[in-house]
């Protein structure tokens, strides 16, 4: 694990066909250890969660999320972590749903002006 997600926000640049999560999607991380979670919301999405842990260099974790339509689906995911521009995070997440048909990729690009505001882990 070498990059630290603790309090850092991303938004949604790019989502595979079958994705649900778009642009106005943003998630809030909060880390400890190589224990991770993250809330996140918009677009279709009303409320999401996920829950996962750090495996080496790679960022693995389950998630759910409650979309417009009132449905629950959830899945699980690998993502490779990166280093751009600028000092910024990327996070390339390889998902697939459990709940339903599909795989796919999302690419999360951090907030550049967002204060890191951790979630509690305990909450």
């Amino acid at each position: 694990m070498s990059i630290d997600l603790n309090g850092m926000t991303f938004f949604v640049s790019s989502t595979a066909g079958v994705g649900v999560v778009g642009s106005d999607t943003r998630l809030v991380f909060s880390q400890i250890g190589e224990r991770v979670i993250a809330r996140y919301a918009g677009g279709d999405v009303t409320r999401g969660c996920l829950v996962g842990r750090w495996s080496g260099e790679q960022l693995i974790f389950r998630y759910a999320q409650r979309e417009k339509d009132s449905a629950i689906h959830g899945g699980h995911s690998v993502c490779d972590v990166l280093r751009v521009e600028q000092g910024r995070t990327r996070i390339l997440e390889h998902f697939t749903w459990t709940t339903r048909p599909g795989s796919g990729t999302n690419v999360f690009d951090e907030v550049e002006s967002a204060p890191r505001e951790p979630l509690s882990l305990t909450d």
